[in-house]
């Protein structure tokens, strides 16, 4: 054997060593290709300092404000989220406000018609009442409101407070019924003396 030949017969196993890497990381790329395509099918926006108004026969209803509202709508899922906070004033035909909703976090679920409030949700309504809990859930198909979590209710300018674990109400949110309800009472001492 020549000595070309032999440097042939060297080289050969080291070129099909290289062919065999390339094949592999083109398949790899194809995979990566594959999985990015798939992603690209879920269409994610992003939108910050968001103000939605909600209305009704031309009439305002509701005023909805977030800094940051993101939102996934694909064939699984879809839903908008909002991570850093949400704040819902609600309105009555004459634009006098009937009540608000906080919460550090809030996520629309589309398909499941439900509208999840967490962390720090504090509602008040057009009684003067103050609902608060870790969570709240609006759905949106039966128009009410509930809880699993503990709850207080801040029964207005009487200073009546409320406790209780779980609870649920109406859209107006009023009046809200307590699961397992304790609460401090005040009573008038001299209206008790007349009876």
């Amino acid at each position: 054997m020549n000595s070309r030949a032999k440097q042939f017969f060297y080289l050969l196993p080291a070129l099909f060593s290289c062919m065999l890497l390339l094949n592999s990381c083109e398949n790899s790329l194809n995979d990566i290709e594959k999985i990015a395509s798939k992603e690209e099918d879920k269409p994610i926006n992003k939108s910050t300092g968001v103000e939605v108004i909600y209305s009704d026969s031309a009439k305002v209803k509701i005023r909805l404000v977030t800094p940051l509202m993101v939102e996934l709508d694909d064939k699984d899922k879809a839903y908008r989220e909002m991570p850093k906070g949400v704040k819902m004033t609600f309105y009555e035909d004459d634009l006098s406000i009937k009540g608000t909703l906080t919460a550090d976090y809030a996520i629309e679920k589309s398909k499941e018609n439900l509208i999840e409030f967490r962390k720090n949700v504090v509602v008040t309504n057009a009684q003067g009442e103050t609902f608060k809990s870790d969570e709240l859930i609006y759905d949106e198909t039966k128009k009410t409101y509930h809880t699993d979590k503990p709850v207080e209710i801040d029964l207005g300018s009487s200073g009546d407070v409320m406790y209780g674990v779980g609870a649920d109400s109406n859209a107006s949110m009023y009046p809200w019924h307590i699961s397992r309800s304790t609460g401090i009472f005040h009573v008038d001492e001299k209206q008790e003396q007349g009876k």
